[in-house]
């Protein structure tokens, strides 16, 4: 059974005022109309997760807000894990997530970025040169895999697109 995976970095934050933890760095304007951009994009390209794992970061979880507010991000489990691991992590969050279909996971980098770096060393051309300059803020990385997320391994996911602020 074939399965994808929707990996999206949390959209642009401010800086952190003094005395401010990073977890709770807020999003800033441009963060919130990117998060609201790609939520458009999702909708648009039919890009539906069953699970959506978002970090408890105040700037994934308003990341989470913009796009849930134009598309269906399916149930949604915050997890303060994703703040912290690292890919290794991240991709064994995965793996145990119980997603049968897809998973949209809102998280950092360079967890993020280190992972879709690994798992998917195949894929869409335009896709693999955004992946390889960079993973933005509000970046979404969209992996298909040949079998289910539980077995998702390095080297086994193909890019099928990388949609970045800019080209929204």
């Amino acid at each position: 059974m074939a399965s994808r995976l929707f990996l999206l970095r949390h959209a642009k934050a401010g800086w952190a005022l003094p005395g401010m933890r990073d977890f709770d760095r807020p999003l800033d304007p441009s963060g919130i109309a990117d998060a609201a951009a790609t939520g458009i994009a999702m909708q648009a390209c039919n890009f539906v997760p069953d699970l959506t794992l978002c970090s408890s970061a105040a700037r994934a979880r308003q990341t989470l807000e913009g796009i849930a507010a134009h598309a269906d991000t399916g149930r949604t489990v915050f997890l303060d894990s994703l703040y912290s691991e690292d890919a290794a992590g991240y991709l064994k969050i995965i793996q145990q997530s119980g997603a049968t279909g897809s998973l949209l996971v809102i998280g950092h980098n360079p967890m993020l970025e280190d992972l879709a770096m690994a798992i998917a060393t195949e894929g869409e051309n335009h896709a693999r040169a955004n992946l390889h300059a960079g993973f933005p803020t509000s970046g979404l990385a969209v992996i298909r895999f040949a079998n289910p997320l539980a077995t998702a391994a390095l080297g086994q996911g193909f890019l099928e697109a990388f949609l970045i602020p800019g080209e929204l």
